[in-house]
């Protein structure tokens, strides 16, 4: 997928024009709610672009996500209800990978996975599962890398900000949220903000 988009800085002038968006694949309405809210807000916040919400619609999660977008900022695409298997192949129509988070994949850590990941220069599409993810997941058709953060058992969410962590190399922490109503002061105790003109 390409992008014509201009680049988005964090506060050191860092910026990418590489897009990652992240499909989140079997959430179920009536148990998964707080925990795809956490893994949509951590996608945000450590630099991906965008998120989808396949195969279902739960407003609820939309609501809070672009509650955030409008208070603290950013440009962050939320999408819901498109089959997975229709968003990764448009992904790939339009030139991207599909990286699979899962514990039985290359270990991020061991494997040069994330090299080679990043020698593509191409827009990444991160696969993230609530529960067992259907076998094709893990097939050349779908996933060009399969890819753990440890090969223990553990969350999505914990998995999936690692993997953005390392692959920004800790520089998507200090990125600067345009069009934002409040901002926090970090300090050493206590909570502040400010709100953005």
């Amino acid at each position: 997928m390409e992008n014509s988009e201009p680049a988005a800085k964090t506060s050191k002038g860092i910026a990418s024009t590489r897009k990652i968006v992240v499909l989140r694949w079997g959430h179920r309405p009536q148990r998964d709610v707080r925990l795809t809210t956490h893994v949509a807000l951590t996608a945000r916040a450590l630099g991906a672009s965008g998120f989808i919400l396949s195969d279902t619609v739960d407003q609820k999660i939309k609501e809070t996500v672009e509650k955030v977008n409008r208070n603290w900022g950013g440009e962050f695409l939320f999408e819901m209800g498109k089959p997975w298997k229709t968003a990764v192949k448009d992904w790939k129509i339009q030139g991207g990978i599909v990286v699979h988070l899962t514990a039985y994949g290359e270990n991020l850590q061991a494997s040069d996975a994330l090299k080679r990941i990043r020698s593509l220069k191409k827009d990444i599409l991160i696969l993230v599962g609530s529960q067992k993810v259907p076998k094709e997941f893990y097939s050349e058709e779908v996933s060009d890398f399969n890819v753990a953060v440890g090969n223990q058992p553990h969350s999505e969410c914990a998995a999936l900000a690692v993997f953005l962590d390392r692959f920004f190399e800790g520089k998507e922490l200090t990125k600067v949220f345009g069009n934002a109503k409040i901002a926090i002061v970090p300090q050493k105790r206590g909570k502040k903000t400010r709100v953005e003109c």
